[in-house]
């Protein structure tokens, strides 16, 4: 056996293969000169993690196949690398969550041909498979160093979006303290995430019906979703007259001297100045008795 290997299959590749070495990459699990690619099994016994390739999907023994017929769930080997770093404690609930969230879900979708992507939309495993050579049977030593390439890709993506999650989890503690207040907006001064941790701490029911926070040197007032999972949508949207107007014409129109812009959607709307962004919350919550149920 050798120590932090992983083996996956040689020739084209997908992304749930590059993603499931770049998670044991990502979290310390491996070493990126020990990915060994080969279909051969006795190479493959060599090596402490197999992901993609074997027929054998047993965390117990580090195997992560889901292409024999006697595995019927929804993972492919990214899946089942990410449920077996949460099962070994690798990696907390929360992190579990976002990481799913934010791309996991996707390429075991994807992979599993549970999506179709839209006319014009390239996903995440989209691009990760654009670099697989584009020359059917290209020379072994092209397809290495395009699987390299991409596995380089996805580790910067993976920690990033690592990187994020920390920092959304730094802010935790000020949006529980907004939330504490149960008004009908939330209050930061500060730019920060906000959306995830409100919704993991109860939001689908707590008051809040808008966000005020700065943005830019600038503030902004921003709707809040009815849920995650509804997040392009508002609970309650900006007034009908503000919809699309800059600068002097949304100051004509609000009556406020300090606005810049509200998005045609009715979901957010800048203004120069603390104070005028509390001048336009008021306004819209002074709306609410008709507007509300």
């Amino acid at each position: 056996m050798i120590k932090r290997s992983v083996g996956t299959h040689d020739g084209s590749f997908h992304a749930d293969e590059v993603t499931a070495c770049a998670l044991l990459l990502t979290f310390g699990l491996i070493d990126r000169d020990k990915i060994v690619r080969t279909r051969d099994l006795r190479s493959l016994d060599e090596c402490e993690f197999v992901c993609d390739v074997g027929g054998i999907y047993d965390p117990s023994i580090k195997r992560f196949d889901h292409h024999q017929s006697e595995y019927t769930g929804d993972l492919s080997s990214a899946g089942m690398i990410w449920l077996y770093m949460r099962q070994q404690g690798i990696v907390d609930e929360p992190a579990y969550e976002f990481f799913n969230r934010s791309l996991i879900l996707g390429v075991d979708a994807h992979d599993n041909g549970r999506v179709t992507p839209e006319i014009g939309t390239s996903t995440f495993s989209n691009v990760v498979t654009n670099f697989v050579p584009p020359v059917y049977d290209a020379p072994k030593e092209e397809q290495t160093k395009a699987f390299f390439d991409a596995l380089d890709f996805v580790v910067g993506h993976l920690r990033r979006l690592l990187e994020r999650f920390r920092y959304i989890q730094a802010c935790r503690e000020k949006v529980a303290f907004s939330m504490k207040k149960k008004e009908k907006f939330l209050y930061f001064e500060e730019a920060m995430p906000w959306m995830e941790c409100f919704f993991d701490m109860g939001g689908e029911t707590h008051p809040a019906l808008f966000v005020v926070m700065p943005s830019g040197g600038h503030w902004k007032l921003r709707g809040i979703p009815p849920t995650f999972e509804e997040r392009m949508k508002v609970r309650v949207p900006l007034p009908q007259e503000w919809a699309g107007l800059l600068d002097e014409d949304l100051k004509r129109v609000s009556g406020i001297p300090g606005a810049i812009f509200c998005h045609k959607g009715r979901f957010i709307s800048v203004w120069e100045t603390k104070e005028d962004v509390f001048k336009a919350l008021d306004y819209v919550l002074g709306l609410m008795p008709q507007k509300l149920p």
